[in-house]
């Protein structure tokens, strides 16, 4: 039986831990409560929530690396962008050389050697004309085309008055006509070259001259004996990604039509004229040869082919919509759609006394990230455009039903849907207007952090209650 005494001390222990007990439960609740601490966590779950968008990100690489080795093979078999310089008419011509130097070495017997001198013409048109299609690799579509090539103009007989050679030694009977192509491989046709109206055959180039340049060539002979070449050739040949040429005559006229709606202008000249529509475009160059970086005639150069290649004007066929570079750039602005997620969730919390817990966010968060790989993975069927809307649509149904699970109620739920919703299309709007996406991100940005500073401006940050 208990003493009076230790009745006494075993009701003042209990006062003790009651206080205790009272004194950690308020402490726990003062964390709970703690908006600071809610705001670290949420920005700790959405530091958490890049592990999955770095996975997305490096499935999008792997995607993408995927596309261009399925292009790099197309290509490889059907023809690779095609850069054409020419023609250019050669001359081979012999000169005496010292076995040691330029010059005649006295005991030594002469050589001689055969040197090549290179003619541009007078007037070159060219007329181009492509039939752009598709080739498939699984479920990888890569564009090419089908080219219809037709080169006309005039050559003057090539004067080597001004290259010092003796006129004896030019070997008239060895000339030849030559056109290069970076991809000669995809040539589909036998190709002629019509000079002075007789008929000739091309056959591959000779690597004698112009280094290791690829081509084809046809050999004239004697048919230099007047003072003016007229030729035309046409060439069917099969390419992708561009087609250029070098302006390759003192006059040079170009076109090129094409069905394809999305050109892009490249090279030192831009067109003089141009129409695109919805059925393709059409194209027009006029160049003089005092815009060039090379004269009308050389003696042989190893680097020409080079120089002569940066030297073009044309176009590159690009894809109008590059599914894997809009979903790579949609990816950069994941960071921010959480965020704003989470802080719409939080103000409710703020402003609507409701308690969330860090599962919610991390639910909601991982919503919003499969947004991505959703994306991704229906633009390679779809097109993404309409992959885009579908994951979007998804997602919104998605987070607005769970809404409405945690927050119990419509309205709010509602909200959530509503401002999501209105995320993906800001997104599609900076995605799809590349040159304003600076100037419409910093807008809107302003114009949450307004929205956010408004709503919580009554808000007693020491109590976590609405001030009056």
């Amino acid at each position: 039986m208990e003493t009076p005494t230790q009745e006494s001390r075993n009701t003042q222990d209990e006062s003790v831990l009651a206080k205790a007990n009272s004194a950690q439960f308020r402490l726990v609740e003062m964390i709970r409560n703690s908006q600071i601490l809610k705001v670290v966590m949420i920005t700790f779950l959405a530091l958490l929530l890049q592990i999955p968008i770095a996975m997305i990100s490096s499935t999008v690489g792997e995607r993408q690396q995927r596309n261009n080795e399925a292009v790099e093979e197309i290509a490889a078999k059907w023809g690779r962008e095609q850069r054409l310089v020419g023609p250019i008419l050669t001359v081979p011509y012999e000169v005496v050389r010292g076995l040691q130097s330029n010059v005649l070495i006295e005991n030594q017997p002469p050589a001689v050697i055969v040197e090549y001198a290179h003619f541009l013409a007078e007037d070159l048109k060219i007329e181009a004309k492509t039939e752009n299609l598709f080739r498939h690799r699984g479920i990888f579509e890569i564009p090419v085309y089908r080219l219809a090539l037709n080169l006309s103009g005039r050559f003057a007989r090539p004067d080597f008055a001004g290259l010092g050679v003796t006129p004896t030694k030019i070997l008239w009977d060895r000339a030849s006509l030559t056109l290069l192509i970076s991809d000669p491989r995809a040539i589909t046709s036998r190709a002629t070259l019509v000079w002075n109206d007789e008929e000739l055959e091309f056959q591959p180039k000779n690597h004698e001259f112009m280094g290791n340049s690829k081509g084809i060539q046809v050999m004239l002979q004697d048919k230099l004996d007047t003072d003016t070449g007229q030729f035309s050739c046409s060439l069917s040949l099969q390419g992708s990604s561009g087609l250029f040429f070098a302006p390759m005559g003192k006059n040079t006229a170009a076109s090129i039509e094409s069905n394809w709606p999305d050109p892009s202008f490249q090279g030192n000249w831009l067109p003089n004229e141009q129409s695109v529509d919805d059925h393709g475009f059409q194209a027009k160059w006029h160049i003089a040869s005092l815009g060039r970086n090379f004269s009308q005639h050389w003696i042989e150069n190893p680097q020409f082919s080079q120089q002569a290649t940066q030297e073009v004007f044309g176009v590159n066929f690009i894809r109008p919509v590059d599914t894997y570079r809009m979903v790579e750039r949609s990816v950069k602005y994941q960071f921010l759609f959480l965020a704003l997620t989470f802080v719409t969730l939080w103000l409710f919390e703020v402003l609507g006394k409701i308690r969330l817990h860090a599962l919610h966010y991390l639910l909601v968060g991982g919503g919003m990230c499969l947004f991505f790989l959703l994306e991704l993975s229906l633009a390679e069927h779809l097109g993404f455009v309409i992959a885009y809307f579908m994951a979007a649509s998804a997602i919104i149904l998605l987070e607005s039903c769970y809404c409405l699970a945690i927050l119990k109620s419509p309205a709010r739920s509602a909200v959530v849907g509503t401002f999501i919703a209105l995320l993906y299309g800001y997104l599609y709007t900076l995605l799809v207007n590349q040159d304003y996406a600076l100037l419409a991100g910093s807008l809107g940005l302003f114009l949450l952090l307004a929205a956010i500073m408004f709503l919580t401006r009554k808000v007693d940050w020491f109590n976590t209650k609405i001030a009056v």
